[in-house]
């Protein structure tokens, strides 16, 4: 099965969904399931991983109550307090939830560039392994090298590069992202989701030779074992359609043997969500 690895679903609420700003006025409105299947079916995937969009306990209910009316999401990264003192309670409330893989903070809105080190965050990843949950770094650059520090320290929890740590491709910088990003892919226990790209350049205004720099130096880093392709959707609707997003990352895999291929567009998100969770 091909696999949208990274996708997001919404009611909006301005009160809720306060990261979008004035120039995103196409994504204030909602999506829902029912909108993105015929995108899946149109370029021949078959499922999806739903990501939070909101740091609530809510966000995480509402997005399993998702999957469990649509089975072609096949799992959700959802939201919970990493740095609560009930931590595990928290997560053990979800411990018969099957379809929840893993769970994300958006940790580069927060104003502390070492927010992943504070003691608080760290015990609330360690608890994550109890639970057979992983974790999504949801980063800009200048966090790749606390997020090798975090890496380090939980050699035994898996991890999941969300959008390459949004490079700057719109300016065609790569130092020091290239170098800190093969710090962090050193570990095997990271991966690393090809997308969020098209938003990181002029929106409307890229080819895809602008992205394969970028795909190269992933792929030199972390090989084709750990990496997964994903859509953002919808927030790529910004700058793309979505089989335009989709398209820039399945004619890139055309180069690599066809089970390499599938691995990259399905079978690396199904190991890495499912192997930590069975």
């Amino acid at each position: 099965m091909y696999v949208d690895a990274h996708q997001h679903f919404w009611q909006y609420n301005p009160a809720e969904h306060t990261w979008m700003n004035d120039a995103m006025t196409a994504l204030k409105q909602d999506f829902y399931p029912d909108d993105l299947l015929p995108l899946l079916q149109e370029i021949g995937f078959g499922g999806c991983i739903a990501v939070q969009a909101r740091q609530s306990l809510s966000e995480t209910d509402w997005l399993l109550d998702l999957a469990r009316q649509y089975d072609f999401i096949q799992g959700v990264v959802g939201w919970v307090d990493l740095r609560s003192a009930n931590i595990a309670q928290q997560l053990e409330n979800y411990a018969s939830e099957s379809k929840l893989l893993g769970v994300r903070h958006v940790v580069h809105d927060e104003a502390d560039d070492n927010f992943m080190l504070q003691p608080a965050f760290q015990q609330g990843i360690a608890a994550l392994r109890d639970f057979g949950l992983t974790y999504d770094l949801l980063l800009f650059p200048k966090h790749l090298p606390v997020a090798t520090q975090l890496v380090n320290r939980f050699p035994d929890q898996l991890f999941v590069l969300d959008h390459l740590a949004k490079p700057f491709i719109e300016r065609k910088l790569f130092s020091p992202w290239r170098e800190d990003l093969f710090e962090l892919a050193k570990y095997p226990n990271v991966y690393c989701k090809l997308s969020g790209m098209v938003t990181e350049t002029k929106w409307g205004e890229w080819t895809k030779s602008d992205f394969s720099p970028y795909l190269d130096t992933v792929v030199e880093a972390f090989g084709t074992e750990r990496i997964m392709i994903g859509s953002d959707w919808p927030v790529c609707t910004l700058s793309s359609s979505y089989q335009a997003t989709m398209d820039i990352v399945i004619e890139y895999t055309r180069q690599f043997p066809e089970e390499v291929r599938a691995a990259i567009l399905g079978g690396n998100c199904i190991n890495f969500y499912q192997t930590n969770h069975a």
